[in-house]
């Protein structure tokens, strides 16, 4: 038997293919199969390289060589995976004449101008098994395969042409195995001409929205796929909450025929942004316009589409466009049951269309059968409502007033329609049970529904009794409504955008919630903050505030916000990420919040509050090693600069009160003192931690204090406190009185010093306040202190010498050059 060539369209020439005809079927097969994955997957980009291979083995139309990848060649955009069949069926029928089968006479096809050497890829062929080779015509040693039946481009078989006799063959060796081709090298993606700039100018800046913008506006230009994923991907990473770029993304990967890659934008963008009205009817319409709606599973995954819509947004005040697209959609499947039940569902939400929704409900009831809109429990329950008491006539209702302090929503007369409908709900009957909270009363009614005594009762009593069954719910919506209104009408923008907002809708806002936690359900305040921190998005004190009262609810949920406001919107604010950790502290997660911090110091280096605030976690944990070691890398990173001599001190205090090793925390302060010996701080604060031990016994210390900063290169203030204070000191704990005369000589030196420096007031008075020593001074240790005139003494103005006692120290607190107290508010 003989074994026919390869299919025309592989444009083998003659001695390739008297060559396949040497190999086995199922060698050349093989061979052929691994050149073509080899060739697409190497030209494809890493991030569909997956979608080439199933793209690459379908099969494909037989009419001659395929060309290299357009993608790659073409200037213009490239085509994704999904669109790599069609294209290849459109170049296929653009491409160059199929060459005639050897069989059939003409001329064969050549593999580019050298022939077997030719560089252009071989075109994919289709997987096609060896058949079982038929007992009735080969011979022993021979094997009959048939050619493979001819395909379309979508894989579907088409009606072979009539073969003919082939010659014979001659008997055959198997050939030594071949080792697969080596995939080629895989050549670089290529994006549009000025991509890089756009990219380079968002990546480098990633938080000016305008450079974003500009880059997404480009990739739209261009029309360029994976430039587009590219930059919509890390826009994404930034900036979520911008629902109108979702749309954007998800309309070009449907241009480009991708449905599953456009299912899944909706379904990131959905995640990121739940309460998207606009979002999720984007998406709705999408399934509706590509989705088979005469099968029954799509019905299926639209309604459930719809229910998750509802659930994650339909509390939203301005929910009506979709609740409405959703009653809608119902009535064209025709199910009016469904309706009904959204209608039920829809009135107990406080919406803006809230009288809308009421008028459609009224409409709908009135022009159709019960029978037909109402389950049949709850027709059989009006109906023996109908048959023991008659339908209550509701009182017409007379004009009222609103409750001091709230206005009824525009569009509500004067009449108080919420207060009569309220006292026709009220009425013996109530309402069924899905709308009342309980199950019907046990009433002997019909066990079975019968038609035909139903066609016997009043159809305009069953639905009178339908509608005010509704109405007390109505009415307590409307009263709900009127409580939201102004809050709802302070709000501008309710979208998310990086221009900051008016300080009255920032008020609006708090006043809002508070008025929620205090007075509505946990779901209505989850939605209100869910929409507060899209509007809100940049503000961090909204989402501490969420963050808080979800605390006392749940752990997890609470984890969740965290994990969004420090991920995506504030990845920069120190207060929140402080927070963070804290909470996983108090849950005992120590080791997220070493991560927390430690990630947050590395994201923003340099901060003060959070290095202590790493130092204090390990403190409190006992690991005092870790704690010192933190202090000492910080004290490193900063040397030369005032930080350093802050860390000083928190290491000195440490060791002193901590450790409780005095001599390790004098060193600390020492070697300070060194590098930077004109910093007033670590002069008080050595001198402070001096006084606190046992002054009979440290009294040598505590002068040794003194005299570093008196000979040090301070200012002349900061040495007069100094002095001031040695006096104090050798008066009330001195052992020696020939130090306390010195001390005071000098003393008095350093007070003439300083009076012929200044020019002393013409009335004798005080120093005026623009000319006294200011606490807040680089220099300044104290308050001012009142010296009299030039060559004044301390026994002539004891004010100045029991100033320190009355004032000073309490000034003496520890207070930094570099407003250390800016990062805890003051209660």
């Amino acid at each position: 038997m003989v074994v026919p060539g390869p299919p025309s369209r592989s444009g083998l020439s003659s001695r390739r293919a008297s060559m396949a005809l040497e190999e086995k079927p199922e060698v050349a097969l093989a061979r052929r199969r691994v050149s073509v994955v080899c060739t697409l997957v190497s030209a494809a980009p890493p991030a569909r390289r997956a979608a080439l291979r199933t793209a690459g083995s379908a099969p494909r139309r037989r009419s001659g060589p395929a060309p290299p990848p357009r993608w790659f060649l073409h200037p213009g955009p490239p085509l994704g995976a999904c669109a790599l069949g069609r294209w290849r069926d459109e170049m296929a029928a653009e491409g160059p004449e199929a060459p005639a089968s050897p069989g059939r006479g003409g001329t064969e096809g050549t593999l580019g101008d050298g022939g077997d050497g030719g560089t252009a890829p071989p075109a994919p062929v289709a997987e096609l098994p060896p058949p079982a080779p038929s007992p009735a015509e080969e011979e022993p040693g021979d094997a009959a395969v048939p050619p493979p039946a001819p395909q379309s481009c979508n894989g579907a078989a088409v009606a072979p042409p009539e073969p003919e006799e082939p010659p014979p063959a001659a008997p055959e060796e198997p050939p030594p195995p071949r080792d697969p081709e080596p995939p080629a090298e895989e050549p670089p993606l290529t994006y549009p001409l000025d991509f890089e700039k756009f990219w380079l100018a968002a990546r480098n800046n990633p938080h000016d929205f305008t450079a974003w913008t500009e880059l997404l506006q480009y990739v739209e230009q261009e029309n360029h796929l994976f430039a587009a994923r590219k930059a919509f991907d890390a826009f994404f990473a930034h900036y979520p909450y911008c629902y109108g770029y979702w749309k954007k993304y998800a309309d070009m990967e449907r241009r480009f025929d991708c449905s599953r890659e456009t299912e899944e934008v909706f379904e990131r963008g959905l995640q990121s942004i739940p309460l998207s009205m606009d979002l999720w009817i984007h998406y709705i319409s999408y399934l509706q316009s590509t989705l088979d709606m005469n099968l029954p599973e799509s019905v299926q995954k639209i309604r459930g589409v719809f229910e998750a819509a509802v659930a994650a947004a339909g509390m939203d005040f301005r929910s009506d466009k979709l609740w409405e697209l959703y009653v809608e959609w119902e009535r064209e499947q025709g199910d009016l049951r469904a309706v009904t039940g959204i209608y039920d569902r829809v009135l107990s939400m406080p919406t803006q269309l809230y009288n809308h929704h009421w008028e459609k409900f009224k409409e709908h009831v009135l022009h159709n059968p019960p029978k037909d809109i109402l389950s049949p429990e709850e027709l059989l329950w009006v109906q023996s409502k109908l048959a023991t008491d008659p339908v209550p006539k509701p009182p017409e209702p007379e004009g009222t007033e609103a409750p001091p302090g709230e206005d009824l929503p525009p569009g509500v007369e004067g009449k108080a329609a919420a207060a009569a409908d309220a006292q026709v709900g009220t009425q013996r009957g109530g309402s069924w049970g899905i709308l009342w909270g309980h199950t019907p009363p046990p009433a002997p009614f019909p066990t079975r529904l019968t038609f035909n005594s139903q066609e016997d009762l009043d159809q305009e009593k069953i639905r009178e009794l339908v509608i005010s069954m509704r109405q007390q719910i109505y009415a307590q919506n409307e009263a709900e409504v009127s409580k939201r209104w102004n809050f709802e009408d302070g709000i501008k923008r309710p979208y998310f955008h990086v221009k900051p907002l008016e300080r009255a809708q920032l008020r609006n806002w708090r006043d809002y919630l508070d008025y929620e936690m205090a007075a509505g359900s946990h779901e209505r305040t989850i939605v209100l903050f869910e929409r507060c921190v899209i509007a809100c998005a940049l503000y961090e004190e909204f989402w501490i505030k969420y963050t808080k009262y979800l605390e006392n609810h749940t752990v997890a949920g609470a984890r969740s916000v965290f994990q969004r406001a420090c991920g995506y919107h504030l990845p920069r604010k120190p207060n929140i990420h402080l927070l963070w950790a804290a909470f996983e502290e108090k849950q005992g997660n120590l080791d997220e919040a070493r991560r927390i911090l430690r990630c947050f110091e590395e994201v923003v280096p340099g901060l003060a509050m959070v290095r202590l605030r790493r130092v204090s976690l390990e403190r409190r944990q006992g690991n005092l090693e870790e704690a010192e070691a933190l202090l000492l890398e910080a004290m490193r990173a900063n040397e030369g600069l005032p930080l350093a001599s802050f860390y000083a001190v928190k290491l000195a205090r440490q060791a002193c009160k901590v450790q409780k090793n005095l001599g390790k925390a004098r060193r600390v302060l020492v070697e300070a003192l060194e590098k930077d010996p004109d910093n007033a701080r670590l002069h008080a604060n050595l001198l402070e931690m001096e006084f606190g031990a046992d002054v009979r016994q440290n009294e040598g210390n505590t002068m040794s204090c003194f005299e570093r900063a008196l000979r040090s290169p301070l200012p002349d203030e900061a040495k007069l406190i100094f002095s001031q204070r040695r006096v104090e000191f050798l008066e009330d704990f001195g052992s020696s009185i020939h130090s306390l005369l010195t001390a005071y000589d000098e003393h008095q030196k350093i007070l003439k010093q300083h009076a012929a420096r200044k020019r002393a007031p013409e009335n004798g008075s005080d120093e005026p306040d623009d000319k006294r020593l200011r606490p807040d001074e680089a220099s300044g240790l104290l308050g001012p202190l009142n010296f009299s005139g030039a060559g004044g003494d301390m026994g002539s103005n004891p004010s100045a010498y029991n100033y320190w006692y009355q004032h000073g120290y309490g000034a003496y607190s520890y207070q930094t050059p570099w407003n250390y107290n800016q990062y805890y508010s003051q209660s």
